[in-house]
């Protein structure tokens, strides 16, 4: 698991299909239902680490971009 787009199909495995429309919410929620899977024992510690790993970084990301347009539009 290296993306994004790994943790996607990793949630599409347990048919959760996660899409609301914004980038940031959309990874919080990925993030609370890997959790989720991991409490509910379907996925092992490795895999849990990973994905939340990838989502945070991405969560982080994503929150320069923003911190950084809302700059460049003042």
């Amino acid at each position: 698991m290296n993306s994004v787009y790994d943790v996607q199909q990793l949630l599409k495995k347990f048919g959760i299909f996660v899409y609301m429309g914004e980038r940031i919410l959309d990874l919080e929620l990925m993030e609370s239902e890997i959790k989720d899977l991991y409490y509910s024992n379907l996925i092992n510690k490795d895999e849990l680490q990973k994905a939340l790993s990838i989502l945070r970084n991405e969560i982080l990301i994503e929150n320069n971009r923003k911190k950084s347009g809302e700059e460049h539009g003042k």
